[in-house]
């Protein structure tokens, strides 16, 4: 009898591909997109977005392709709470959140699941390039064939239970490749574009999103030096994150950086570049994938965002389950609720939340 996976199409080629590579696997495919969109009080329709309604016909379509079964389900009120209200209120904290990964968490690992399990399915399946599998008796996150294209950054946050029952062929295969199968199966998602923005937010300015929803909480503030001297005024703190240079409508004859958000004092710190570098943060939301909770100090690679590249360090735990990470070389633009995921090999050990940046 063949095993049955709910594969979540985003309208995109990677999704499309991966329910072409499982169909082929011998698994039974049911195609489904996640309805998150929010009408008239989130986002607005996009060309080409993942979480767009032209990618629900894009997702049909291929379906149809394939001949597939394809249903579209209502995430919405679940998004709102677990991705959006999240995202808003993080920034209006002076953190800067990773919505994507809440997604994977909540979303896409945790509610399709658990969908899926009401239609019998015995997984679920994205198109993340990553490699999932069981090793030593415990499931692992590997990084992806095209490190171009490598997601498990977004992934740390899997449990073992989720990964058992998760697939993503698409980790074995370089982008390229992904295209010319498309095109080789007459997908006519073939050529589209990679979404690159945040999918709630249709022109990426994430300032303007929050402040139009909660006008209450925009509340002008001073941009301030280290020492404390006003540099001039800033538009509300949910507009800004630490290392940005651009948009913040100051002339001040010099190249000026965020290096801190104060939402106590409504501040925000400007700086020269030189002080954005920093080697030591403290994490904390940890799970660990790979491997158990770090009983004493380890050593690791990690990274910092999504388009970093994985830097040595070691790893100290601390109490209350949180651990301090210390980089051998300085890291630009450490971030509050930003992830930092450790990797060994090419496997993703664990990860966090950025809690506190120490100089």
């Amino acid at each position: 009898m063949k095993k049955r996976v709910v594969l979540g199409m985003s309208g995109g080629v990677d999704s499309a591909v991966a329910a072409y590579l499982l169909r082929e696997q011998g698994y039974e495919v049911i195609g489904v997109t996640m309805q998150v969109w929010q009408d008239d009080n989130g986002f607005k329709e996009r060309e080409g977005g993942c979480c767009s309604l032209s990618a629900v016909d894009d997702a049909r379509m291929v379906a149809d392709t394939l001949d597939i079964p394809f249903y579209v389900m209502n995430f919405k009120e679940v998004f709102r709470e677990k991705v959006i209200d999240y995202f808003m209120e993080e920034y209006i904290e002076g953190r800067t959140p990773n919505p994507c990964i809440a997604c994977n968490k909540y979303i896409k690992f945790d509610e399709l699941l658990h969908r899926a399990e009401t239609l019998g399915a015995d997984y679920v399946a994205t198109g993340h390039y990553a490699k999932i599998y069981e090793k030593d008796g415990r499931m692992v996150i590997e990084k992806a064939d095209d490190d171009t294209k490598d997601q498990t950054y977004a992934l740390y946050n899997l449990t073992q239970e989720q990964l058992r029952k998760t697939l993503m062929p698409c980790g074995e295969f370089k982008k390229s490749r992904i295209r010319e199968i498309a095109k080789e199966m007459d997908l006519g998602v073939h050529n589209k574009k990679d979404s690159q923005e945040i999918c709630f937010i249709d022109d990426n300015d994430h300032g303007r999103y929050i402040y139009e929803k909660k006008p209450e909480l925009k509340m002008p503030g001073n941009f301030v030096d280290p020492e404390g001297k006003v540099l001039g005024q800033h538009k509300g703190i949910a507009y800004y994150t630490i290392g940005q240079r651009k948009g913040l409508g100051l002339s001040l004859g010099r190249q000026v950086f965020v290096s801190k958000i104060d939402k106590d004092t409504n501040e925000v710190v400007l700086t020269d570049e030189s002080a954005l570098f920093k080697n030591t943060l403290i994490a904390h939301d940890l799970n660990w994938v790979s491997r158990d909770e770090v009983q004493e100090p380890y050593k690791a690679k990690a990274k910092i965002r999504y388009s970093a590249k994985p830097a040595e360090c070691t790893i100290y735990p601390l109490e209350d389950g949180k651990v301090r990470v210390v980089f051998e070389e300085k890291q630009r633009a450490m971030t509050k609720g930003q992830a930092v995921v450790f990797y060994e090999d090419n496997f993703v050990l664990g990860g966090g939340t950025i809690y506190a940046i120490e100089d």
